[in-house]
């Protein structure tokens, strides 16, 4: 009782990590798992069974647990006890047994079981040298297209071919599970395939019994687990590196509305606070960011799976939890930086004299669930101040691009918790040619200029999202500044149309599940509202903004833009960005041929769920031909 609900819930509750039954069972209780009664009874009972056990063990000083079969062993026993006789000593213990059956069957009430209530009817017989035809049967009505690969791997799990199956209990407990397994794969959009992806997810678990014994509590968790798997190859990956995080499935709240950013940053630097009084080095720090993002990112995804967040607000959720690790690990760099290299005079961190400015999905709030993190760094320092003043001391320009370095390293580097996201700085003054960090002088006279069209547009998906709040307002200003200088509109144009001629020639969308580049697809809308920014908001400043699709909002709320071209673009928007996220969470790279039916049909259902009688495929090449002429119109 005792053990299998601290393999449940003791992968998020170290709390419930107690090596004494005692302990763990007020632990279990004061968390709220167990009712108090349960925890008192069962306590009173393993006080009680302990003693009895005792001194059944002093009576020949042997190693015994059986209690005498005679009635005069029984009654000499009870009088070591303190009873009368054998009857009172028989009605306490049998009461103690009793009330340890009752809430141990409470505890599995809703086990799963292979007779008659199981979820498949006929036989799944997965023993002997040879295929049983009737399972053969069975697995075929459950949609499994190619049965004697699904019966052949299941031998392969009896026989503990994995570390996940090895032990016997594991084994035992993945039998019990089995007829509801199948069945949750069969209800995936390809048996086979979702069938073939739990083996590989079983392949990749350290050990078994901590997810078996989850399920066997919680069977409804199967049919979640198997559409993970499924469908999403991605987050089955996650969780197989930390089947605990499906203790956050059971807790409450986890379908529940992502949390805003700020509870998000209070609740990573807590973690992170705690790991630094625990006196942990900054690989632990890495591990405790990635750890959090990755959890956190999973819920997400699981969200997304089952139709819980629209595509914005998914995309928005994902922006957050990268802001937060972005803005969580900072510090816990810049001071293992400032303890070899100091600071700058007139600064008490190293951050106080920089700024992180985000750009493209980053800085658009517009993240999928495999982007990048689009990455400029700005600093500023005292004129006077030649170098810095540790053991160590640099240049400004060292001493920035260093620390940047380092931000990046730790945002990118492969730990044992996996990369926190990839880093991309080409959106930097001078692209690869430049700095890794830029002065706030030379980003302003960059940008005034040096700075290419393509440059000023990607500039307007520019977010500072961390450093000092006067070097923040500064560089936001360049940004508005850069952004509301009047243009050559003929210049603008050519240089626009001629970029997305040229990138169409590089990336040319080989099918249209490639929403990317695919003409019509998302670049060709966010070229028009980059266009259409640069092109009027000298005039109408208040068009600006980082989001796309509040951008074209507010070009149309200026008058800009058509309103049936405005509606059609966000329409096309949504519908991209919903597909490219399920797709992310999917498949590692662009489909190069139709997914399997079932998964249109699934895509459909988060990505269009308001369309009406076009299958997908339809639906897909009737909005990038209309979105492609409202480029052409316009661009």
């Amino acid at each position: 009782f005792v053990q299998t609900q601290q393999l449940i819930w003791g992968g998020r509750q170290p709390g419930l990590r107690r090596a004494a039954t005692i302990e763990a069972l007020e632990a279990l209780a004061a968390e709220g798992h167990v009712t108090a009664k349960a925890a008192d009874e069962l306590i009173h009972a393993y006080e009680f069974l302990r003693k009895v056990e005792h001194r059944l063990q002093m009576i020949n000083d042997e190693q015994t647990h059986a209690l005498p079969q005679d009635g005069e062993g029984l009654r000499e026993l009870a009088v070591f006890l303190g009873y009368d006789g054998a009857e009172g000593f028989a009605s306490e213990i049998l009461a103690h047994m009793g009330a340890v059956q009752t809430h141990y069957a409470a505890l599995f009430d809703e086990h799963p079981s292979l007779g008659a209530e199981s979820a498949v009817a006929g036989n799944l017989v997965f023993t002997g040298a040879e295929h049983d035809p009737e399972t053969l049967k069975t697995l075929e009505s459950l949609g499994n297209g190619n049965a004697k690969m699904v019966d052949e791997t299941v031998r392969k799990w009896h026989h503990g071919r994995y570390r996940s199956t090895r032990s016997a209990r594991s084994r035992g407990m993945l039998t019990e599970l089995m007829p509801l397994l199948l069945k949750a794969l069969s209800e995936t959009s390809d048996p086979d395939l979702a069938f073939l992806k739990f083996d590989a997810f079983l392949s990749r678990l350290p050990s078994g019994v901590q997810v078996f014994s989850m399920l066997y509590a919680n069977p409804n968790l199967l049919g979640l687990l198997a559409e993970i798997v499924g469908e999403a190859p991605r987050l089955a990956s996650h969780l197989s590196r930390n089947p605990s995080i499906l203790d956050s499935v059971l807790a409450g709240g986890f379908f529940e509305s992502p949390p805003s950013q700020e509870d998000l940053n209070a609740e990573l630097a807590q973690s992170l606070d705690l790991a630094t009084e625990r006196g942990e080095t900054l690989e632990d720090l890495l591990n405790v960011s990635r750890r959090w993002a990755n959890d956190r990112k999973f819920q997400v995804g699981v969200q997304i799976l089952r139709g819980h967040l629209s595509p914005s607000a998914a995309s928005e959720a994902l922006s957050s939890i990268a802001e937060c690790a972005l803005g969580g690990l900072s510090p816990c760099v810049e001071k293992e930086f400032a303890a070899y290299h100091g600071v700058f005079p007139g600064s008490g961190t190293p951050g106080s004299n920089m700024v992180i400015a985000a750009m493209g999905k980053l800085g658009g709030r517009e993240m999928m669930p495999v982007s990048d993190l689009d990455l400029i760094f700005i600093y500023a320092t005292d004129p006077s101040a030649e170098v810095s003043n540790g053991d160590r001391p640099l240049s400004p320009s060292q001493y920035f691009s260093r620390l940047s370095q380092r931000l990046i390293n730790a945002v990118c580097a492969l730990t044992a918790e996996g990369r926190l996201y990839e880093v991309d700085m080409r959106l930097r003054p001078s692209g690869k040619a430049g700095p890794i960090a830029s002065s706030y002088e030379a980003f302003e006279q960059y940008q005034r200029e040096s700075a290419w069209t393509w440059e000023h547009m990607a500039l307007t998906r520019a977010r500072v999202i961390a450093g000092p709040a006067a070097l923040r307002e500064k560089v936001e200003a360049v940004i508005r500044e850069t952004l509301t200088r009047p243009r050559d509109a003929d210049k603008l144009l050519g240089d626009v149309a001629g970029m997305r001629a040229r990138m169409d020639e590089e990336r040319r969308a080989e099918s249209i599940w490639e929403v990317k580049h695919l003409r019509g697809g998302l670049v060709d809308i966010e070229f028009i509202a980059q266009y259409l920014q640069l092109k009027h908001a000298h005039a109408h400043p208040q068009i600006l903004s980082t989001n796309t699709i509040e951008a074209l909002e507010r070009i149309h709320d200026a008058g800009l833009l058509e309103d049936g071209a405005a509606r059609d673009l966000i329409q096309a928007l949504n519908l991209w960005q919903g597909m490219q996220l399920m797709l992310r969470l999917s498949f590692g790279g662009p489909l190069q041929e139709d997914p399997p039916q079932g998964f249109q049909e699934k895509l459909a259902e988060i990505a269009a769920p308001t369309a009406c009688g076009a299958t997908l495929k339809e639906l897909i090449i009737e909005t990038a031909k209309r979105t492609h002429d409202h480029y052409n119109n316009l661009i």
